[in-house]
This record gives C-alpha cells, sequence and structure tokens, in this order.
C-alpha cells in the first residue's frame, strides 16, 4: 500500500511540475508584433477606409514587423498572418487546433440561427454533421453532374441577355453573371425552377439580409444598451430578418410536402428526382441536441447556401472576363482551345483551367478566409496565440508572394501549363483562394466547376471586346467580396 502511494504520489509530483513548466514556458512567449505602442490607436489608421483599408494597412505592417502581427481591433487580439509556410504549418499540420471559430457578435448569432450553419459553427459534432451532408449530398460529384440541365439552362438565359445588346451597346457584366449564378443556385436549393419574378425576390431579400451585417453592425457593440437607445434600428433588422422567413420559408414548405407525396408514393428508395439542397436537411438529426432542424435553422443553411455560392463565383468569373479583355492574346489562345466543344471536358483543356486559377490567384473573392480560433494555447512562428484568440490568414498576399510568383500582379496563365498546383493546400500552400484545412470552402468542387464552364462557354459563343471610354480597370473595391471598384462594360460579339 505505502509502495503504490510512493508511486502515485511521485507521478502526481511530476504531472505537476511538467504542467507548471509548460505553462511558465508558454507564458513567456509573446503574442506577435503589435505596430502599436497604444492598443487601437492603429485601427484608427484604416477605419475611415472600412475593411478595404485594412489590407493596405496591414501590408505595410507586414513589411516592417514582418510575415505575423497581431492588431487590437477589439477587446480580444486578432492575429494576421501573411506567410504561406506558417499557414501551412497552422492549417494543415495542426489543423484542429485553428478549426474553430471566434465567438459571434449578437446579429451574426441571430442570422446564423446560434451558429447552426457552416461557415460561423464551433467546431464540433453539429458542424460536422452539417459539413458532411453538404459534400457528400448535394456537392457530390453524382450530384453535381445530375444538374447539367441546369447549367445549360442557366447558360442559355445568359446568353439570350448578351444577344439583345447586338454586340454593339456596351453591357454591365456583372449584373448578368450574378444573376445567372444566383438562379442556378436557386435552383439547386429548392429543386424548382423558379420564374424571373420569384427569383428576384428571394435576391431581394437574400441582398438585403447580406447587407445587414454592415448596416447594422453598430448593434454588435453592448446590444442591452443599443437595444434601448436604438430601438427603431433593431425593429428595422428583425424586420428584414421577417421578410427573409416570409419568402424562403413557403419555398423550403413546398418542397417539403412534395418530398413527403412522393415518398408516400414512391418509397422512400426512389432516386428518380433531382435532389435538392432542402431535401438534405429536411432528415437530419443533430447529434449534440437529439432533434431535428426546426425551419429557423433550415432557412438559415439556404441562405448561406445561396450567398455563399452567388457573389464568390460572380465576383471570380468577372475578374477572369476582365483580364481576358484586357489581354486578347490570352482570350484567343483560351477560344482556341474551346471552339466547336459542346460538351466542356476539362481535363482536356489545360489552358482554360490555368486562365480561372490565375484569375484565382491574382484576384481571390476574399482577401482573407473566415477568422479561425484556436481550441488551445499554441505556438506559430515563434510567438504565443492564445486559447480563443482569433488568427486571419491573408489570402491575396499569399497568392502574390514574389517568392514564389514571378511578376506576381502580372495575369499570365501560362505559370500553370506544365505544373499541378494543389489549390487546397494538402501537399504545401501557394495559393488558397478557398482557404485550407479543415475549415476549407466546402464548395471548392461546385466552384471550379462553375467557374470552367461558364468561362469556356462564353467565350466560345462570344468575342469580348474592351469599349474606348470604359477601359478596363483592375481597380479593387471591398463589399461581400472584393470587387472591380468600376465594373466591366464590355462589348459581347457573337462569334461566326
Amino acid at each position: 500500500m505505502e509502495i503504490w502511494l510512493v508511486i502515485l504520489s511521485s507521478v502526481f509530483v511530476s504531472l505537476l511540475v511538467h504542467l507548471l513548466v509548460r505553462r511558465r514556458n508558454s507564458s513567456s512567449l509573446p503574442l506577435p508584433p503589435d505596430p502599436n505602442l497604444l492598443p487601437f490607436i492603429g485601427t484608427l489608421h484604416w477605419l475611415r477606409e472600412g475593411l478595404g483599408g485594412l489590407s493596405s494597412y496591414l501590408r505595410s505592417v507586414h513589411h516592417r514587423l514582418g510575415p505575423i502581427v497581431t492588431l487590437r481591433i477589439t477587446s480580444r487580439p486578432a492575429i494576421f498572418v501573411a506567410d504561406r509556410s506558417l499557414a501551412h504549418q497552422a492549417l494543415i499540420l495542426n489543423g484542429a487546433v485553428y478549426a474553430d471559430r471566434p465567438s459571434p457578435p449578437p446579429i451574426s448569432k441571430i442570422i446564423s440561427s446560434n451558429q447552426h450553419n457552416i461557415s460561423s459553427g464551433s467546431y464540433g459534432a453539429t458542424w460536422r454533421l452539417l459539413r458532411r451532408n453538404l459534400t457528400s449530398e448535394i456537392l457530390h460529384p453524382s450530384r453535381l453532374r445530375s444538374y447539367s440541365h441546369a447549367r445549360r439552362w442557366v447558360l442559355e438565359n445568359l446568353f439570350d441577355g448578351f444577344r439583345k445588346h447586338g454586340g454593339e451597346e456596351p453591357i454591365v457584366l456583372v449584373d448578368h453573371l450574378h444573376y445567372a449564378m444566383f438562379a442556378l443556385l436557386v435552383l439547386m436549393c429548392f429543386g424548382d425552377k423558379l420564374d424571373e419574378k420569384q427569383i428576384k425576390q428571394v435576391e431581394f431579400v437574400q441582398r438585403r439580409h447580406l447587407l445587414t451585417l454592415a448596416r447594422f453592425n453598430i448593434l454588435n457593440l453592448w446590444p442591452k444598451l443599443t437595444k434601448l437607445i436604438l430601438r427603431k434600428r433593431w425593429e428595422e433588422f428583425f424586420q428584414i430578418r421577417r421578410e427573409q422567413h416570409e419568402v424562403l420559408l413557403p419555398l423550403i414548405r413546398s418542397r417539403k410536402k412534395m418530398v413527403q407525396e412522393r415518398k408516400k408514393i414512391l418509397g422512400k428508395e426512389e432516386e428518380e428526382y433531382v435532389q435538392s439542397y432542402v431535401d438534405t436537411l429536411l432528415d437530419l438529426e443533430l447529434p449534440e441536441e437529439k432533434r431535428k432542424l426546426n425551419e429557423e435553422e433550415i432557412v438559415s443553411l439556404c441562405s448561406e447556401f445561396l450567398d455563399a455560392g452567388t457573389d464568390t463565383t460572380a465576383t471570380a468569373l468577372q475578374w477572369i472576363m476582365a483580364n481576358l479583355v484586357k489581354n486578347p492574346d490570352i482570350q484567343e489562345r483560351l477560344h482556341e482551345e474551346v471552339k466547336g466543344e459542346k460538351e466542356i471536358e476539362v481535363e482536356k483543356m489545360p489552358y482554360l483551367k490555368a486562365v480561372v486559377l490565375e484569375g484565382l490567384r491574382r484576384h481571390p473573392p476574399g482577401h482573407f478566409v473566415l477568422p479561425n480560433s484556436v481550441t488551445e494555447d499554441t505556438v506559430l512562428g515563434g510567438y504565443k496565440v492564445p486559447k480563443k484568440g482569433t488568427i486571419n490568414f491573408m489570402v491575396a498576399e499569399i497568392g502574390r508572394d514574389p517568392e514564389v510568383w514571378k511578376e506576381p500582379m502580372a495575369f499570365k496563365p501560362e505559370r500553370f501549363m506544365g505544373e499541378e498546383v494543389d489549390i487546397t493546400g494538402s501537399r504545401g500552400i501557394k495559393m488558397m483562394p478557398f482557404g485550407a484545412g479543415r475549415r476549407i470552402c466546402p464548395g471548392i468542387g461546385l466552384a471550379m466547376l462553375h467557374l470552367e464552364y461558364y468561362v469556356a462557354n462564353i467565350v466560345r459563343e462570344f468575342e469580348w471586346k474592351e469599349v474606348p471610354e470604359h477601359q478596363v480597370d483592375l481597380t479593387e473595391k471591398l463589399e461581400f467580396t472584393v470587387v472591380m471598384k468600376h465594373p466591366l462594360k464590355v462589348r459581347a460579339v457573337p462569334r461566326t
């Protein structure tokens, strides 16, 4: 008995000493360098320009202080990483520690139905279920193939819109692209071809909902106080939320009723009809709460699906087309590859893939991935990253690193010819337009499919020409994504 007591005591003392030493060593490490002696002072430098000013401010800070820095934007320090090796170390080699999300502010918490979504959900069983449902069901390659008719339908509508201008009248390309991508995502989400009026109604409430985060950001500061002194602003926010429910819930209920009727008549195994995203959500049971999703949570997930797949793809398409207009020789080489091909087989079109990848490298739709949060104290680049600390990875800076990319600001698809670049980052990060690691965008396959499909087809059918009085301007502007400050105005000349 005494021997066991001595052994247990020795083990306990050893563990205690180990924990104390580890804690002392980790606490002795500093946070990454902060450019400001006084907290929040640096925020004033770029706050007047909004988040667009943050990128340029951070660029100058990184030049002075190195690839990992700290800013005091809120009460909790925010760490920014602009180095591909550090990003790979964190997101791939130590992925589980960096896979969480920061606690959402009050507005985001309401919009996400208390984090019951994929983009902002806490790392855990519920998040894994929702993500796995998306990737293994609606975004599975076999499911994506089943939507070939929908892609063709959207493409024909897109062509009709271009032809109305007769090849002479300039068109604002992004307006056509945004509506086309939204119509396609609505069909994938709800399973039916809505008419133009319905699509525009959904698009209107989604756009208002998307702008809510920016317009009502002030409500996140001291919510108990703002509910007293900004009561009308809160009422307006909840009214926008109600309008979204009034538009989306009838579509969800209609689809639910149709699915139930098909099961009664044809049996549960009947798979002839094309499955929608709503279908996959109806029977999910949340593992931690032992219940099915409620209607509000399904609305939040459908809203996330529509927003994530529309703006990012339309933005990336516009940037790619802007560079093709600005570089007619690249456009002509691409046309030589895709002309005459009614069915686009990307494997046989390496230059098409190179053009899309170069567009994503040079103009990623988001200059940052969504903020990550670490689950425990950890070390990165010789600095401490505290538990629940917020860490941000600078996508644009990583993809424009001159040590990796020669002439990084030039648009050169040839750099991808004959060289395979892993855009998932698993084998090393050179660019990460979709993020990397466990929180990589689950829609990466869908996005690449749509970008390659629509770029190939619209270049095959039309020659895109610059309008002298509206020259292509590659100046960036931050909205929901990083868009062209002056939207692309071009002529779409039908090819003979």
